[in-house]
């Protein structure tokens, strides 16, 4: 497995290049997000580890460019002063995030996660009964919701929510759709029963529930579940 690592900080860098190369994994560098793009368009690159501030480029656009043409995984890198930035960077299409100073078998362990979930997202999609949208999985046939590979438990209407929504990634709902298909009821005055459920799915699969990577609401609009 190729993995490109971004950052200004050579010493960083070169470390994260020691514990992974020990792992077995190829290691590419870069030391900003021009850099980083540059190698992502000439290499085979199956995950991404990159720094947010950084010269030229920073690593958010970097990733949102990246996100324009490849769906491998992305891991931010971000100091503890920067969880601005750092939500942000997940909102524009990062899969995780490691705080400096991180521990190396913390790093390791994100790495073989979000690759496991990268090299396997092939055969997920041939099933008719997952559906994924980022770390967002469900399984529909064992009712299943996972976020991050940890399992996430939903009331039934809960579930029936989240699974329209996933199931139909990208698509906007309005509150009378979702309240029609999830109750079977024609919707009268649905806003704040629904709201009340979205409210809770949020706080269940959203790292920040006031900063959502999935449940989206489109205003004016309804709601969406992102496809990334």
């Amino acid at each position: 497995m190729n993995i490109l690592v971004c950052d200004d900080d050579k010493e960083i860098v070169e470390a994260i290049k020691i514990y992974l190369t020990h792992e077995g994994y190829t290691i590419y560098k870069a030391f900003n997000g021009l850099e980083a793009l540059e190698v992502v368009e000439a290499e085979t690159i199956h995950l991404v580890i990159m720094d947010i501030m950084m010269p030229q480029m920073d690593g958010i656009r970097a990733t949102m460019k990246i996100r324009e043409e490849l769906n491998i995984p992305v891991i931010i890198l971000s100091a503890k002063s920067e969880d601005t930035d750092k939500i942000m960077g997940l909102n524009m299409g990062a899969d995780d995030y490691i705080t400096k100073p991180f521990n190396p078998l913390e790093l390791i362990a994100r790495v073989k996660s979000q690759l496991r979930r990268y090299t396997t997202l092939g055969s997920m999609e041939s099933q008719t009964n997952i559906y994924q949208s980022g770390g967002l999985v469900i399984d529909d046939e064992s009712k299943c919701v996972t976020v991050d590979d940890e399992e996430v438990k939903l009331t039934p209407v809960q579930y029936k929510i989240l699974m329209l929504l996933t199931s139909n990634a990208g698509r906007v709902f309005s509150i009378d759709q979702i309240y029609e298909n999830v109750w079977n009821e024609t919707a009268f005055s649905a806003e704040n029963t629904v709201a009340v459920h979205i409210r809770k799915i949020r706080e269940k699969i959203e790292i920040n529930p006031k900063e959502p990577k999935y449940l989206k609401v489109v205003w004016g609009i309804g709601y969406k579940i992102e496809k990334l």
